[in-house]
């Protein structure tokens, strides 16, 4: 009996502490200062922004004192726009958005390129057509988006390579993808992490191979998804900043771990519901490829000759007038 007695008595001391404790915890939480901040999207929830998808939901701009609103992007929406009007504090941008708005006179400072492989590739029937090399382009229909980034890349492609483009048909696409279905275009311009696994998907379901046809490989960086923010944040709130990059890149080297990317495929679906997480879990996969950096670079590495070429390539396009010296954009190392 006393035995019992003691025992209820140490439970008692021992709830009694941990109500104290989480109490004390609860304060210090309310009491706790938050940044607040927003992020805005380059593009609709997906794959390609599991980074700081899975920093939100797992805590790491809260445990930095950062609150964090992130909202998606679309057609309607600029983010470098949102960023110099202080509607946003952070932004995701492709560098050609980046480098065409420095042009015009924009202070922006790119804190992280997070794809290191640009996404957008050529989906193809690979048990119908035999496209390994460059010159497998000769005598192929190529859906192109006029005055699209996959324009650009393709005229680099076929410039490096002395390809002319009468020596292929180009085919000017839209939403609908019919002409591709039906065989009257070989090869469409996708992005291989996300909307690439559904089609692929499609096409083995059909009883056929997809394969996919990547510039990257042949040596055209174009470089796509990179964190960035504003000049005058960066000036104002240097240590706002370095804590909210270190937060993203956590949270892709997280996500992207084998061992959470079920979870991390889960939590992109809990804001991109439209695509069913075993989707997700795929795109995913794709991804890790896209945004691994070469060599011993760390996550996020800002590859200076890729921005380089991207800058070339906008050049001989017309789309800018003038270099902008992109090393110039870059944050300082270890800011």
């Amino acid at each position: 009996m006393k035995y019992s007695a003691n025992l209820k008595r140490y439970g008692f001391i021992i709830i009694t502490l941990l109500l104290i404790a989480s109490f004390i915890s609860s304060c210090s939480h309310k009491n706790k200062h938050f940044f607040p901040v927003t992020l805005r999207l380059k593009w609709l929830y997906n794959a390609s922004f599991a980074g700081p998808l899975w920093a939100q939901a797992r805590g790491l701009f809260y445990d930095r004192g950062l609150k964090v609103t992130i909202k998606e992007g679309g057609i309607q929406q600029n983010a470098i726009q949102d960023l110099l009007l202080g509607r946003a504090q952070f932004a995701i941008a492709s560098a050609d958005q980046v480098i065409r708005a420095a042009s015009q006179g924009a202070k922006l400072v790119v804190l992280a390129q997070i794809f290191q492989k640009n996404p957008l590739q050529w989906i193809y029937f690979s048990d119908k057509e035999k496209i390994e090399t460059p010159k497998d382009l000769i005598g192929k229909t190529i859906g192109i988006t006029y005055g699209g980034n996959d324009e650009f890349i393709m005229n680099a492609l076929l410039k490096k390579y002395g390809i002319s483009k009468k020596q292929l048909n180009l085919y000017a696409i839209t939403y609908d993808m019919t002409p591709f279905w039906k065989g009257k275009v070989d090869m469409w311009p996708v992005y291989r992490n996300t909307q690439g696994i559904v089609l692929a998907q499609k096409i083995e379901k059909g009883g056929h191979k997809a394969g996919f046809f990547n510039p990257d490989k042949f040596g055209i960086k174009f470089v796509a998804n990179s964190l960035i923010t504003s000049q005058k944040f960066f000036n104002a709130h240097p240590d706002i900043v370095k804590k909210f990059t270190q937060a993203v890149l956590r949270g892709w080297s997280e996500a992207l771990y084998f061992q959470n990317i079920e979870e991390a495929a889960q939590i992109v679906h809990d804001y991109d519901k439209q695509t069913p997480s075993n989707i997700i879990l795929k795109q995913l996969q794709a991804t890790q490829s896209l945004v691994t950096p070469p060599g011993h670079h760390d996550l996020g590495w800002i590859n200076k000759k890729a921005w380089q070429q991207t800058e070339e390539i906008l050049l001989k396009e017309g789309i800018i007038s003038h270099p902008v010296d992109v090393e110039k954009l870059f944050a300082p190392k270890n800011f």
